[in-house]
């Protein structure tokens, strides 16, 4: 049996949690939350609740399904670098280390991957582990995917990148603007021409193709059944934020307002949209993938709303958004001692069994909050 399925150590470590939460709010303000205090409680619940030492890789839940999902695993490693970055802790370092040797083996004994989606979600999350640490095997295996996910573009539908290798003629959002992100970053860091010419072939593509000019909505993907047509209806808070993130990072790496511009309209959009943001709350989108969508959303609104050069008002709109999402996550959304969350953050989990994919949007948008304040 496995040291994380005895109940001694899962009855300490809830009443160590318990502890951490017993002195949340502020001193002379019993009303203002101490989200550092949150966030190292959200993000200790994640590693003991969720982390498999044998393995070196997360956990596709917290009850005993050892399932390896490589996409997650990425946000996990986004998520460390948030708590490493943070506090300088150097517990998070090992984690940290630990996912570098157990996750590729998890995945083939390579950190390449069928779905270019899945590569570009780690390329990121370990490019970052490179900012944080400067340990040059991140920079190695993120230019390793980056070469491998350029081979994904192809003139069918105009251009774009595949959502995978067995399906090319397929192009969607999650493999495009992730991939201008992520070459827009490197040229910041590395000023290589090629990068920022990927990054604007790839950006104009998927603003032409997938992004309604209008409203700044960002569809999903198109020709998924080769039928050319694309997916109107398929509303996920994890395209919008790809897409802010995408049009920040061009921003970023050219100064062009337009990319900027382009970003808040999409922000804008979704915090309006009844079905993306009810009552101003993200919507809930299941367990399974969909339990991890708002995480991505998060991360790109907190960056639009950190970034100096968003108007005043708008990035006061965003953080005001996104307290009052982690006000009701943290209130009303988690359970409490054990600390979990479901896919609704406003109503907590029935009892103390979660999802990764939920677990990091709710650790995701609480370590967020440590940024905005």
């Amino acid at each position: 049996m496995r040291l994380l399925n005895t109940p001694f150590f899962i009855f300490l470590i809830v009443h160590l949690l318990a502890a951490r939460t017993s002195s949340l709010a502020q001193t002379g303000n019993p009303g203002r939350l101490n989200w550092n205090s949150i966030a190292d409680s959200s993000s200790m619940a994640l590693d003991v609740q969720f982390f498999n030492k044998a393995g070196r890789y997360f956990n596709a839940d917290n009850s005993g399904k050892t399932d390896f999902n490589y996409w997650p695993q990425a946000h996990a490693l986004d998520l460390l670098v948030d708590s490493y970055t943070r506090t300088n802790d150097a517990r998070y370092l090992t984690y940290m280390n630990d996912w570098f040797l157990g996750v590729p083996v998890k995945n083939g004994n390579s950190f390449l991957n069928t779905y270019y989606d899945d590569m570009l979600w780690n390329a990121l999350a370990m490019l970052r582990a490179y900012d944080a640490t400067k340990d040059k095997k991140w920079l190695d295996a993120t230019q390793l995917l980056w070469d491998d996910i350029k081979l994904g573009w192809s003139n069918v539908q105009g251009g774009g990148i595949a959502w995978q290798k067995k399906q090319l003629a397929y192009k969607n959002t999650p493999a495009n603007a992730p991939a201008v992100i992520l070459a827009a970053r490197l040229y910041q860091r590395f000023e290589r021409k090629s990068d920022l010419d990927w990054a604007k072939k790839i950006y104009d593509w998927q603003l032409k193709t997938l992004v309604d000019p209008v409203t700044g909505f960002v569809y999903d993907g198109i020709n998924r059944q080769n039928d050319g047509k694309i997916d109107l209806n398929w509303k996920f808070t994890y395209n919008q934020g790809l897409m802010i993130g995408a049009g920040l990072e061009m921003f970023r790496a050219t100064r062009v307002e337009t990319y900027l511009n382009e970003a808040i309209k999409t922000a804008n959009f979704t915090l309006a949209d009844a079905n993306l943001s009810p009552a101003g709350l993200l919507k809930v989108e299941g367990n399974g993938d969909g339990g991890l969508f708002k995480a991505v959303f998060v991360r790109y609104l907190a960056l639009l709303a950190t970034e100096p050069a968003t108007p005043a008002i708008e990035r006061n709109r965003y953080v005001r958004f996104l307290t009052s999402n982690a006000e009701t996550l943290w209130r009303s959304g988690t359970r409490k001692p054990a600390i979990v969350f479901g896919p609704n953050w406003a109503k907590p989990p029935t009892d103390d069994k979660a999802e990764l994919t939920t677990q990091l949007s709710g650790a995701i948008l609480l370590e967020a909050m440590t940024r905005l304040n």
